[in-house]
């Protein structure tokens, strides 16, 4: 270390230390992100931050489609164990390439939108990004599947982008969205399944609970599952 700058031994170690660690590596889309449009990164660990911090403590958490696990850390930091599914094997055998130094996180390749029940029920669920590209007409499957994987007093949060904000996204957002909704679409589709459902937007980094169709993204925190869901 040049030794034109002041510093303690102490933090000389440590600097010494970083560069001995573990380099961790993005994954394909993440990395793109980084050269074309580096603020989402941002916006994407927001919304993770908003997940941790709802099921900190929490025990046993499904993420349902993790994709790169860009932002799971985040969650796998504040809860006991997340199982991560995804529907794609190349984004799973890169997460467990990748996050391997996550100990409390399992990475299973998982079709959501089949019937899928886990061996145990979890204390909560989260999918961000993943409702908007869930065709229609298997909408109804993917819900029954997260609302049968949760206990009785389980949560959810689901976070999708604001139909009334895709003509701004850029192209690479909107590709694949399918299913998009707005606010009072999205609370009335998850209160079918949920006594309770909390809505909150998002503008870039910033939560609210302000003028929903303004709002580039929409979370809904879920609780109370019903016993049977309304059709």
């Amino acid at each position: 270390m040049s030794k034109g700058l002041y510093v303690s031994e102490e933090l000389e170690r440590h600097i010494d230390e970083l560069f001995d660690s573990t380099i961790v590596e993005m994954g394909p889309r993440f990395s793109s992100n980084i050269v074309e449009d580096p603020k989402r990164l941002g916006f994407v660990l927001a919304r993770y931050k908003f997940c941790s911090k709802m099921l900190a403590g929490k025990e046993r958490v499904l993420e349902i489609g993790c994709g790169e696990g860009f932002a799971l850390p985040v969650v796998a930091d504040t809860v006991g164990h997340v199982t991560a599914i995804d529907m794609e094997p190349r984004l799973i055998e890169g997460c467990r390439r990748r996050l391997r130094f996550l100990k409390n996180v399992d990475f299973l390749t998982v079709d959501f939108a089949s019937s899928y029940v886990a061996e145990q029920k979890f204390d909560a669920a989260y999918s961000m990004d993943v409702f908007e590209h869930v065709r229609p007409e298997l909408e109804s499957v993917y819900l029954d599947n997260l609302v049968n994987n949760l206990k009785d007093d389980g949560v959810a949060i689901i976070g999708v982008p604001n139909i009334t904000a895709e003509k701004y996204a850029s192209e690479s957002s909107r590709m694949g969205h399918i299913n998009l909704k707005d606010s009072g679409a999205l609370v009335a589709t998850m209160s079918r399944y949920f006594e309770n459902v909390f809505l909150f937007g998002m503008n870039d980094e910033t939560l609210h609970t302000g003028y929903s169709p303004m709002a580039h993204y929409l979370i809904v925190l879920c609780a109370g599952k019903k016993a049977r869901a309304i059709r």
